[in-house]
């Protein structure tokens, strides 16, 4: 998967350089390309951004750099037989990001970020870049950040995970929170006990049947408990 970000402070995404992501791009599972907005601003201070019309608090950025910058990273002619890139604006104004979202954009063959900040990007980068491929606005949640740079790492590394081969365990993948709809089970490791607290003892009983079950129990009751939107209403707890 070819992965591009833009954004006006690209060393936030350093990280994205370590553990498992970074084992990733060197066995060329990820292509990650991180490029400075400011690239593609020309005038003497590289400005990106410039005042609201209709007024308004903070700045807008322009539409110039953006369309010059996605012009290079999302333009180019694909192969005949190669699907659009898929062009992601992180934005609390977006759908919310969710493991379902993660493995669908798993599956595609380019993804492009475009991080925006200060109040946002003006509407027409959306409009325009519609004509590059599929625009996708997604937000990590309900609240604001300073920038798209967090959610957009928070995006990668939840779709890389699912990418075949940057695991090195597959199956880890399946038991995971939010794969079946609910919350993962608690986990434990030796010392079977440990500052006057037990192990569960099924845990410890070789029953694999019996540890199914009860894994499958504890997802329910921790997702009762925490998240009860998750459930459906004959699951969910009464009011």
């Amino acid at each position: 998967m070819r992965i591009d970000v833009l954004s006006i402070f690209p060393s936030y995404f350093d990280g994205l350089t370590l553990s498992l992501l970074g084992k990733a791009q060197d066995a060329g599972l990820i292509d990650l390309r991180v490029r400075d907005l400011r690239d593609w601003a020309f005038d003497r201070h590289r400005t990106v951004d410039d005042t609201p019309y209709g007024g308004g608090a903070g700045m807008v950025m322009k539409p110039e750099p953006w369309g010059l910058a996605l012009d290079e990273v999302a333009g180019s002619a694909p192969a005949p037989d190669a699907e659009r890139p898929t062009i992601i604006f992180p934005s609390p104004a977006g759908e919310v990001f969710t493991q379902k979202t993660a493995r669908q954009l798993a599956t595609r063959e380019h993804l492009v970020f475009g991080c925006g900040r200060y109040e946002g990007i003006d509407e027409r980068v959306f409009e325009y870049a519609a004509d590059l491929g599929e625009v996708r606005l997604i937000s990590l949640g309900d609240y604001v950040l300073n920038g798209g740079e967090v959610a957009t790492m928070a995006m990668i590394e939840a779709i890389g995970r699912l990418i075949p081969g940057v695991v090195g365990n597959p199956e880890s993948l399946v038991e995971e929170s939010h794969e079946d709809g609910l919350l993962e089970y608690p986990s434990y490791t030796k010392p079977a006990s440990w500052r006057e607290r037990a192990v569960p003892e099924i845990l410890l009983s070789g029953n694999h049947g019996a540890i199914a079950a009860w894994r499958r129990e504890q997802q329910l009751v921790r997702t009762r408990a925490r998240r009860p939107d998750l459930l459906a209403d004959d699951e969910a707890p009464s009011r």
